[in-house]
């Protein structure tokens, strides 16, 4: 219990400053049945209960309590969303099933999986009001003001200013019932069109609710009639879990790229682990490895608390995988190995931490090519073919961003016969360009940018550089700039 917390069973409110007061921001039901509303000045509230608990509000803390809770109620349905600052928002459709729902059982399913809720919630010591409703507003608005009619609720449900609901009260509009009765187009004209668009969201029209996590391609699961809370039974339950994974990747003809576990403690708290692979698999016992070193990995060991009762597995990302016959030479067998440490390394070592060079498409020359996780997908691009014979156009090493470099040409458009880098005077011997790159105009406001002249450059010492002048001397700059981009090695 923290420090400032309200004595068990006693009075209390939550207090913010606003409108250069202290004023009460929330309360509990006890506080609220004496009078202390939100919006009440703490001493008027303390005029009301001496004894009144104030504790001061801290919206973060309440935000991260409604992300937990939310977290906890993904066993009940993949589609949740919070509705700060202290709504969760359910989409139950085609879910009650584990709760006795079916063809004829809907209701009793959706209200064993209220109940459900509200027991978990109890255990946390919270008060939940639940509500089912034809649209996400619906259910918001009946959890709030109470009742199983949505018409009979009063004009404040709609939500919107309160000027608003002053002028419909004035014009005798009580109910939401009113308002249906009522045509669309004066309500909007003398009301504003947020009202009548709220009163449809209540009344019928469905805005879809927007997940705090996107249902994946493939998740299976495995309730449990008494929690377990033993190691070994959890990684049994996650090995049959990949099992049953990898026969539904097999039937469409997939491997995942990522899989995650989602361990339902029976508190509430969720434990997720998440593995990547480098190539796409369905390779169960491949899977099993490497959950188990993933779980060997973990700062924090996982607590089992008073256990799990339920283990979910996901496949969030899959590719195409064809089943593959073994070559002759064994190279199949390289690559597998060769993927097998790669993921080894990325459990181990974290997914940033392994990363790999892709070309990019771009001619630019520090965009042509970019590191990412090894892991990560990209749009395969293919790296440019140096002619045979010929020595490197471009050096291996480029700096990021170039460096300024001084330099002087014996013409304003040739190479440098002179350039100053890092306080060291190199004097050019040989020059092979220009290479004209232009400035991707598209990605440049009000212009074009200016074009780079690329040279090869050897010192008298034998060194080589890779320079440009930027800008076209006389047309897009009087006098360009010079820098460096690369050694050759």
């Amino acid at each position: 219990m923290r420090a400032n917390a309200a004595p068990r069973d006693a009075p209390f409110a939550l207090i913010e400053k606003a409108g250069g007061a202290m004023r009460v921001a929330a309360t509990d039901p006890s506080a609220h049945a004496l009078g202390i509303v939100p919006g009440l000045t703490l001493a008027d509230a303390r005029a009301r209960i001496p004894d009144l608990a104030a504790i001061d509000h801290d919206p973060e803390a309440d935000r991260a309590l409604l992300d937990w809770l939310a977290d906890g109620c993904d066993r009940y349905s993949p589609t949740v969303a919070t509705n700060p600052p202290w709504g969760i928002v359910i989409d139950i459709a085609g879910c009650i099933h584990a709760f006795g729902g079916g063809a004829d059982g809907d209701e009793d399913g959706a209200a064993e999986l209220a109940a459900d809720l509200c027991r978990r919630f109890e255990r946390q010591g919270l008060s939940p009001t639940t509500a089912f409703g034809d649209t996400p507003d619906a259910a918001g608005a009946l959890a709030t003001f109470g009742g199983d009619d949505v018409l009979a609720l009063p004009v404040t449900a709609l939500g919107v200013d309160g000027e608003i609901h002053r002028a419909l009260r004035r014009a005798g509009l009580r109910t939401l019932a009113d308002l249906a009765r009522r045509p669309r187009a004066p309500l909007a004209a003398r009301f504003g069109s947020a009202t009548t668009e709220a009163l449809d969201r209540l009344l019928g029209r469905v805005v879809p609710v927007t997940p705090r996590r996107h249902p994946p391609e493939i998740e299976v699961e495995t309730r449990f009639a008494e929690p377990v809370a033993r190691t070994d039974a959890v990684l049994a339950t996650l090995d049959e879990l990949m099992r049953r994974a990898a026969a539904i990747l097999s039937e469409h003809g997939r491997g995942g790229r990522r899989f995650e576990a989602a361990l339902f403690r029976s508190d509430g708290h969720v434990a997720r682990l998440g593995i990547d692979t480098g190539q796409p698999t369905r390779d169960a016992g491949i899977l099993a490895r490497l959950f188990r070193e993933r779980l060997d990995t973990l700062a924090d060991p996982l607590d089992p608390g008073f256990g799990y009762d339920l283990i979910r597995l996901a496949v969030p990302v899959t590719e195409p995988l064809a089943p593959q016959q073994l070559q002759l030479d064994g190279g199949a067998v390289a690559e597998a190995e060769l993927a097998a440490l790669i993921d080894r390394l990325t459990i181990r070592l974290g997914r940033g931490r392994v990363r790999r060079f892709r070309a990019g498409d771009s001619h630019v020359p520090e965009q042509a090519a970019f590191d990412l996780p090894i892991t990560d997908t990209a749009p395969p691009v293919a790296w440019p073919a140096p002619e045979p014979g010929e020595p490197p156009l471009r050096p291996l090493h480029l700096f990021d961003p170039p460096q300024r470099i001084e330099a002087i040409a014996e013409v304003p458009d040739g190479p440098p016969f002179r350039f100053r880098w890092r306080r060291v005077l190199h004097e050019v011997r040989r020059a092979e360009g220009p290479e004209r790159i232009a400035a991707e105009w598209w990605k440049h406001r009000g212009g074009a940018g200016l074009t780079r002249d690329y040279y090869r450059v050897e010192d008298q010492a034998g060194r080589r550089f890779w320079v440009f002048r930027h800008g076209l001397y006389g047309v897009e700059r009087g006098a360009p700039d010079w820098y460096l981009h690369g050694l050759f090695a």
